[in-house]
């Protein structure tokens, strides 16, 4: 990722800071399982311990194999940021996505499992605890989105 941009590198760094200081502060004043109720049926701060994949799926999986997946995503999506074809959406996009990947890859080289804490009930269904880095992915996801969307839009008028 040599041809990065200095800026996308900085928000980066950032994203991973301010990931690893949320989780800070979760592990550091809760306990395990430990939820507390900031909007009452909706929303709580439950802390947790992701052994898994996204919403735990596989958990409790290899942690080699989170490794190799992790490492693969990240060059990956560092392919695709320097590509000629990538815009400035798409590359904020991905940007986003690298900076929350480099967030859980820390806790699982760390900790050997992610810290997670946004607990939501949404009309009744118990939403997956996730955390920073992961709404950082769903960003970048939705950037990626849109960034296809305006391209086509693009592709229709030439």
């Amino acid at each position: 990722m040599s041809n990065m941009k200095k800026k996308h590198i900085v928000c980066i760094m950032m994203m991973l800071v301010f990931d690893q200081l949320t989780k800070y502060l979760v592990t550091a004043n809760m306990k395990l399982f430990e939820s507390i109720p900031l909007i009452p049926n909706f929303f709580h701060l439950t802390y947790v311990q992701n052994t898994g994949g996204a919403w735990s799926m596989l958990d409790g999986g290899n942690m080699m194999f989170f490794y190799l997946i992790t490492l693969v995503a990240l060059v990956v999506m560092g392919y695709f940021y320097r590509s000629p074809d990538c815009g400035p959406i798409s590359q904020w996009g991905l940007v986003f996505m690298i900076g929350g990947t480099f967030g859980n890859f820390v806790d699982r080289i760390r900790l050997q499992y992610v810290v997670d804490f946004f607990d939501f009930n949404l009309f009744g269904y118990d939403f997956p605890v996730f955390n920073v880095a992961d709404c950082f992915l769903c960003f970048g996801v939705f950037l990626l989105i849109l960034a296809m969307v305006l391209e086509r839009g693009n592709d229709n008028e030439a």
